[in-house]
């Protein structure tokens, strides 16, 4: 962060000064959990129900934290009092956000894809000048002002994912961060549930558009028909890109090797150089589109753009790694999160890369899908069958459609094993395992990512 006393810190956020010097000087990092607290810094008390972060303001203190914000006075600790701790952090994310006129602010929004877009667009400016980015899905009131906070006078890019889960959400985010860019992936069923319609939730995606100011610049997925629509309301220049034959930054000539990674002829104006990709999954090209419409725009030329995209791999994980075993199985761990559109793409992925081979789904339950919750399972279900996928195994009753919808594709040749729970995923795993099969893991954060560590730690793979 950007150094502060403790009294212009007070006077940003409405905070009353307990047994605090004013003029003490913040210099170091803002941080809420104590065990990561710093010289200089700043520790942030959230009052919880479990853990209340006032009972290690002294450790944060005595790790050298200059104060503690928080909701109330600790003895013996300087404190920041006020009346919420999140809200004062967004306060405070906004005025150091306002006092660097040199940085550059590009949020990311979407129903899937948006950390890896994020991840992507980080990696592909550093050469134009520092980055600050998140690590993984730092994406609501408190992970991005956090994130804000990271930005120093040395900052010249900070790229910031943007999640919502309701109307008004994004435009809060907005309203911290003030985007110079926003870019915005796809609208799909995610958090479905929350939200009641996908209309409902393309309006909600669209508040990170309609947040922009007039020299601001909208990065939209020009093969998403409601991300395209956008452009209507976007107060500034808009720049589309992806596969369609008008986008502004477009590929053309698409092809996929046996890891299932593309490469393509990057077309920006009249401009062409080739991008071999070292990310896997069809999916990842339009997410390196929009990464090369915000590289191109902020001045970066095409042949660094491409040089740079073939050279990104994975940040945040659990998100398309994929990874060989020492017995000839290859494992896709994207057990991150789940939900229909971003199944769908892992799976095309799985078909891809097991061409030669046996290929093996472990899915689990996709949480927040509302009324659309059996549909969207089904769904999933169906086009595994259809992509041919040799074993899909469904972990918890949950997620019982996805084997059902395979199951109604007449002729596959592939089976549905439905399983309690992870372990016996695993069971089934290490019984059916041969070298050569792909195996993809993918669930919405109800630790289907078991499977893919115990895939990790077997004796098969650590020989």
């Amino acid at each position: 962060m950007i150094p502060l006393t403790l009294a212009e810190i007070a006077e940003l956020t409405g905070a009353e000064l307990v047994g605090a010097d004013p003029g003490a000087r913040v210099t170091g990092p803002v941080e809420f959990d104590s065990r990561r607290a710093a010289p200089g810094g700043l520790f942030v008390a959230f009052p919880g129900e479990k853990v209340d972060g006032h009972d290690y303001a002294g450790v944060a203190v005595a790790a050298g934290a200059v104060a503690v914000l928080g909701s109330r006075p600790v003895q013996g600790v300087p404190m920041l009092v006020v009346g919420d701790p999140l809200v004062a952090l967004g306060r405070l994310a906004r005025a150091v956000r306002d006092r660097l006129p040199r940085l550059t602010v590009i949020g990311i929004t979407g129903s899937s894809g948006k950390t890896t877009t994020k991840d992507l667009i980080a990696q592909t400016l550093p050469q134009l000048g520092a980055v600050v980015a998140p690590a993984g899905s730092f994406n609501n009131e408190l992970g991005l002002p956090y994130t804000v906070l990271k930005a120093t006078e040395d900052t010249r890019y900070l790229v910031l994912e943007m999640g919502a889960r309701g109307a008004g959400h994004i435009n809060y985010l907005c309203d911290i961060a003030r985007p110079d860019i926003g870019v915005v992936v796809n609208v799909g069923v995610a958090h479905l549930g929350e939200f009641g319609s996908v209309e409902h939730i393309a309006a909600a995606k669209s508040e990170l558009v309609t947040s922009l100011a007039a020299d601001g610049l909208a990065v939209l997925n020009a093969d998403d028909a409601r991300v395209r629509s956008m452009s209507e309301r976007a107060p500034g220049r808009v720049v589309l890109a992806g596969e369609a034959a008008d986008a502004d930054v477009r590929a053309e000539g698409v092809v996929l090797d046996e890891r299932g990674r593309a490469s393509y002829q990057l077309v920006v104006g009249g401009e062409r150089a080739s991008v071999r990709l070292g990310v896997a999954g069809r999916h990842q090209v339009g997410n390196t589109l929009l990464a090369a419409a915000v590289a191109s725009s902020l001045g970066m030329a095409v042949p660094d753009v491409a040089a740079a995209l073939s050279g990104l791999g994975t940040v945040s994980s659990r998100r398309m790694e994929v990874f060989d075993r020492a017995d000839g199985v290859t494992v896709i761990d994207d057990s991150y999160n789940a939900n229909p559109s971003s199944t769908a793409s892992a799976l095309h992925a799985l078909a891809e890369m097991g061409r030669a081979g046996r290929t093996i789904a472990v899915l689990g339950y996709m949480a927040e899908l509302g009324e659309y919750e059996r549909a969207g399972h089904a769904e999933v279900g169906r086009l595994a069958a259809e992509l041919g996928v040799d074993l899909l195994v469904v972990v918890g009753d949950q997620a019982a459609p996805i084997g059902a919808g395979a199951e109604t594709v007449v002729n596959w040749g592939g089976k549905a094993v439905l399983v309690n729970d992870q372990d016996a995923a695993v069971a089934i795993l290490r019984d059916e395992l041969r070298s050569g099969d792909v195996v993809l893991v993918k669930g919405s954060r109800y630790r289907t990512w078991q499977v893919a560590d115990a895939l990790r730690e077997t004796p098969e793979a650590q020989a």
